[in-house]
C-alpha cells in the first residue's frame, strides 16, 4: 500500500525537529517551531472557554482530559477507590469540561492479558459484579459537583500489546485478531479470537456502557486506537482473517457501536478514539520492515480508508473523535515525548475537519461531529489558536493536567505564568505503571495522592528558620512549600541562576518543555521573595562554618549530584586540555564543540542520548558515536521517550555502540594543536548482542524474565575510534559532602539530605521527596 503523503510529511517533520523552525508555525502566540512557551498573547481565551455541544450533552469549554490509563487506582476486585475519585476531582474542580477514564477492559475472562492470578486485577472494572458500581456512581456525583462531565473509556481487551505473563502467570497465550507477536515479547505468538469470543466482547460493551449510564457517567468512549484490541480487529495491520464474520476489519467497530447505541439508547454521547494511519511504513524503511517482525503489520488502513470508516461509525451512532497517528510500535506517536514538537497533530484532526464538511458529516442527533486534537497542546495559545484557526473543535489534555488540575481555571483567569508545566519526560504518568507502580506526576507531586496530600500544605505550628542549600528542583521546591507553611527560609546556590540540572537539562531546543518549567520554578521563587518570607542567596557558595554559625533551626542539603568522570586512563588529560567534556557543561556551552565534526559520547543513557540528538540534530554535526557499557541505550528511560530518540539517532546515522568499554583514551598527537581523541574499546561481537536501534519492542523491567531470551555470551574484541572532541554522559554521584560536614559540626537541630545530594535521581524522584521534607519541617 503506498505509504501517504501528509502522513509521511508529519513524520519526517517530528524526527528533522527541531533542526530549525517550520516556515509555517510563525515564532508567536506560544510557539517557536514547535518549541511552546507559555505565553498569553491570545487572552482572553475565547474559543477555548465556549461551550460545545455533543449529543443531548451540553460542554461549558472546550477542553477534554485525556485517558490517562488508571492503572492500580482501584481496589484488586476493579473498583474505583479513593485514589482515582479524588485523582478526578480534582481535575473536575480544575475546571476541565469533559474529563475521560482511562481505558477499562470489559473483556475479562477472554483476554488473559487484562486479569492477573486469582481473579484480580489492577485495571479499574465496571463489568464483575454490583460490588464495583458504587465507586463509578460515587466519582460521578462527584464530577458533576465541580460542573464537570466524565466519559467512561471501554475497551474490548490488549490483545496482543498486552502483559504476556499471562502465559507464565495463567497458562494462557495472550489473544488478537489474528495469530501475531506479542509487543512486548514477540517470540510469545498471540492466538486468533474466535467469532463467538468476539461476539460476547461486542455484548460485554454493551452492557458496560449500560452500566455506566446506569451510575450517571455521562458518556461512553471506545478505545479503538494505539494498537490494542479493537484497533487490532479494525485494520488490516493486524487483522489477516479470511473467513467468518470479522474478516471483514470494519464490522467488529461497527458492531461495538451499534451494541452500546442500542442498550444506551439516542441520546448518550459516544466517542471514539482513533488513529488516523498507523504511521508504520511511513516510520519505518524496507529494511526494518522486511528484517523484523513488522513486516507483518504492513497494508494497514489508508488514511482515506479510516476517513471511510469514521463516517461509518458515525451512521452507527458515534458524536464525537479524538485523533492522532501511531500505535505500540511507534509508541512515541500516540505518546510524543519531548523531542517532539507542540501542536504535533493538529493536522491530523484538520485533515478529519475537513472531510466530514466536505462530506456533510452529521451525527444521529442531527450535530455536526466534533473533533478533538490531541498531542502537546498544554500551551494555552497554542491549543487556542488551533481552536480559532478551525483546525479543531476541542483540545485534548492529559499529562498537562497531571502537572497542574487547575490548568483550564489558571488559563481562563489569564494566570497563565502560574500553570504549572509537563517537561515531557512520562516517567511518572507512563513509566510508572509500566514498572509497576500507578500513574504519577514528575513535576506534581500531589497527583495520584489528592487523597493524603492535602492542596494546601498545614501552617507549621512555629516559624523555624531554614536553610536550603542548592536551588535545583528539589531545592526550589522544598524551600517553596516550607514559606507557604510559614518558615522563615533562606535558598542558597553557588550558581548565579536558579535551576540547578534543570539549566543544562532544558538548554537543547528539543527540551523546550524542561526550560519552561525551570522557568516557571523560578518565577514561584521570586514571588515568594517579594511576598516575604523566602530570601534568595545566588553566587556564593556556602560552606558548613557559615551555615552553623547561621542559626538555623533546620538545614536542608539540596547540593545536587556531581558529574561523573570513568575511571579510563587518560581521560583527566583530556578533561584539562578540554578536549574532553561533561555532556552538561557543554549542552550549556555549545561554543566549546569549536568547529568539532566528529564527536564520541561515552555513556548510552538518556543524558548521552539526548546530547548525541542535540550534536546531530541542532548542532549540525557530521559524525556522532555513542559508546554504552550495558546492553541496551537509555535502559529504564519510558519507552516512547526512549524510542524516539533512538528512531532519530538511526535516521541521523549516529553510530551507537552497545556492550562496548572505553578501555584508554588519549591524544593521537599531543604536539599537534588540534589533534584526533583516540579511544581503544573493548566491544562484545557476540550475535546474541541486542541491536541497539531497536524502538519497536520496549526494554523489560528488570523483574520481568523473559524465558524465550537468548544468553549473551562473551566474544569481546579491541578496536580504535577517533574524534574531535569527547563527551562523557556517564552518570553523577550524590554531592553529599556538604551534608556529612553539618552532620559532624552538629550545625542545626535538624538535617536533612535531598533530592540527588541523597541519591541521584530524576525530577520525578526530587520534586516528589521535596514536596513531603516541605511538608514535615
Amino acid at each position: 500500500m503506498a505509504k501517504d503523503a501528509l502522513v509521511q510529511e508529519l513524520v519526517d517533520g517530528f524526527d528533522d525537529w527541531p533542526a530549525q523552525p517550520r516556515p509555517e508555525e510563525p515564532a508567536s502566540a506560544g510557539s517557536c517551531g514547535g518549541a511552546a512557551r507559555m505565553t498569553s498573547e491570545l487572552y482572553p481565551y475565547d474559543a477555548l472557554f465556549s461551550p460545545i455541544r455533543v449529543n443531548r450533552l451540553t460542554l461549558k469549554n472546550r477542553i477534554v482530559m485525556a485517558p490517562m490509563g488508571n492503572i492500580d487506582m482501584c481496589e484488586e476486585t476493579g473498583r474505583p477507590n479513593q485514589k482515582m475519585l479524588d485523582y478526578f476531582f480534582a481535575r473536575a474542580k480544575g475546571g476541565c469540561g469533559l474529563i475521560t477514564t482511562g481505558l477499562v477492559p470489559v473483556s475479562h475472562g477472554i483476554d488473559a492479558t487484562v486479569t492477573e492470578p486469582g481473579g484480580l486485577t489492577y485495571f479499574p472494572r465496571i463489568d464483575r459484579s454490583r460490588t464495583v458500581m458504587a465507586g463509578w456512581r460515587d466519582l460521578a456525583q462527584g464530577v458533576h459537583a465541580f460542573g464537570s462531565r466524565i466519559f467512561v473509556q471501554l475497551t474490548a481487551g490488549l490483545g496482543r500489546v498486552g502483559n504476556p505473563q499471562c502465559l507464565l502467570t495463567l497458562k494462557r497465550f495472550p489473544a488478537s485478531a489474528s495469530v501475531l507477536p506479542n509487543y512486548y515479547m514477540p517470540s510469545v505468538p498471540c492466538m486468533r479470537l474466535s467469532d463467538r469470543r468476539l461476539g460476547r466482547i461486542v455484548r460485554a460493551l454493551g452492557q458496560a456502557a449500560a452500566d455506566a449510564s446506569a451510575m450517571g457517567l455521562d458518556g461512553v468512549y471506545l478505545h479503538g486506537h494505539e494498537g490494542y484490541l479493537l484497533e487490532q480487529m479494525v485494520n488490516p495491520a493486524f487483522n489477516h482473517r479470511r473467513l467468518g464474520r470479522y474478516a471483514d476489519w470494519r464490522r467488529f467497530g461497527l458492531d461495538a457501536v451499534r451494541e452500546i447505541r442500542r442498550r444506551v439508547g439516542p441520546d448518550l454521547p459516544i466517542m471514539y478514539r482513533i488513529d488516523l494511519s498507523l504511521a508504520l511504513e511511513e516510520t519505518y524503511g524496507e529494511e526494518v520492515l522486511d528484517g523484523t517482525y513488522l513486516g507483518r503489520m504492513r497494508g494497514g488502513r489508508s488514511v482515506e480508508q479510516t476517513l471511510g470508516y469514521m463516517e461509518e461509525l458515525v451512521a452507527a451512532g458515534v458524536d464525537l473523535f479524538d485523533v492522532d497517528l501511531g500505535c505500540y510500535d511507534n509508541w512515541w506517536m500516540p505518546h510524543p515525548p519531548a523531542s517532539m514538537p507542540a501542536g504535533c497533530f493538529v493536522p491530523v484532526a484538520e485533515a478529519v475537519k475537513r472531510r466530514f464538511a466536505r462530506d456533510g458529516v452529521k451525527s444521529n442527533a442531527g450535530l455536526p461531529v466534533p473533533v478533538v486534537a490531541v498531542g502537546k497542546l498544554g500551551y494555552p495559545d497554542v491549543a487556542e489558536r488551533a481552536l480559532r484557526e478551525g483546525a479543531c473543535d476541542m483540545v485534548m489534555l492529559g499529562r498537562p493536567l497531571l502537572a497542574d488540575p487547575e490548568w483550564p481555571n489558571k488559563a481562563y483567569a489569564g494566570r497563565v505564568d502560574q500553570i504549572r508545566p509537563c517537561i515531557g519526560c512520562q516517567e511518572g504518568c507512563v513509566n510508572e505503571f509500566v514498572e509497576g507502580g500507578h500513574p504519577q506526576c514528575a513535576v506534581n507531586p500531589r497527583c495520584s495522592f489528592e487523597h493524603a496530600m492535602p492542596e494546601v500544605p498545614p501552617s507549621a505550628a512555629s516559624s523555624r528558620r531554614v536553610a536550603v542549600v542548592g536551588a535545583g528542583p528539589a531545592g526550589m521546591a522544598c524551600a517553596l512549600v516550607a514559606v507557604r507553611r510559614g518558615h522563615e527560609v533562606t535558598l542558597m546556590d553557588a550558581a548565579d541562576e536558579l535551576g540547578g540540572k534543570l539549566l543544562c537539562a532544558g538548554a537543547a531546543r528539543m527540551k523546550f518543555d524542561v526550560e519552561n518549567y525551570r522557568s516557571y520554578l523560578a518565577g514561584q521563587v521570586r514571588a515568594a521573595e517579594r511576598e516575604g518570607g523566602l530570601a534568595v542567596e545566588l553566587g556564593h557558595r556556602a560552606g558548613a562554618g557559615e551555615l552553623a554559625a547561621g542559626g538555623f533551626d533546620a538545614i536542608v542539603c539540596a547540593t545536587g549530584a556531581a558529574d561523573a568522570v570513568p575511571p579510563i586512563p587518560g581521560v583527566d588529560g583530556l578533561l584539562a586540555s578540554g578536549r574532553a567534556r561533561q555532556a552538561s557543561e557543554l549542552m550549556r556551552d555549545p561554543a566549546a564543540l569549536a568547529g568539532a565534526q566528529s564527536v564520541v559520547v561515552v555513556g548510552g543513557g538518556a543524558v548521552g542520548c539526548e546530547c548525541a540528538q542535540w550534536l546531530s540534530v541542532e548542532r549540525g554535526v557530521e559524525r556522532v558515536c555513542v559508546v554504552e557499557a550495558l546492553p541496551h541505550m537509555m535502559e529504564g528511560a519510558c519507552t516512547a521517550n526512549r524510542g524516539h530518540l533512538l528512531h532519530v539517532l538511526a535516521r541521523r546515522g549516529v553510530r551507537l555502540l552497545n556492550m562496548a568499554r572505553v578501555e584508554e583514551v588519549r591524544l593521537e598527537d599531543a604536539a599537534t594543536p588540534g589533534g584526533a581523541v583516540a579511544l581503544r574499546v573493548s566491544r562484545n561481537h557476540d550475535g546474541h548482542v541486542p541491536d541497539p536501534y531497536v524502538s519497536w519492542t520496549p526494554v523489560l523491567p528488570k523483574n520481568v524474565v523473559n524465558p524465550l531470551e537468548p544468553r549473551i555470551g562473551d566474544d569481546w574484541r579491541e578496536e580504535g575510534l577517533r574524534c574531535d572532541l569527547l563527551v562523557l554522559a556517564c552518570g553523577g554521584r550524590a554531592d553529599d559532602g556538604l551534608f556529612f560536614e553539618l552532620q559532624k559540626a552538629h550545625a542545626a537541630p535538624e538535617l536533612r539530605n535531598l533530592g540527588d545530594a541523597f541519591a541521584p535521581g530524576r525530577v520525578l524522584e526530587a520534586v516528589r521527596a521535596a514536596y513531603r521534607l516541605g511538608c514535615a519541617l
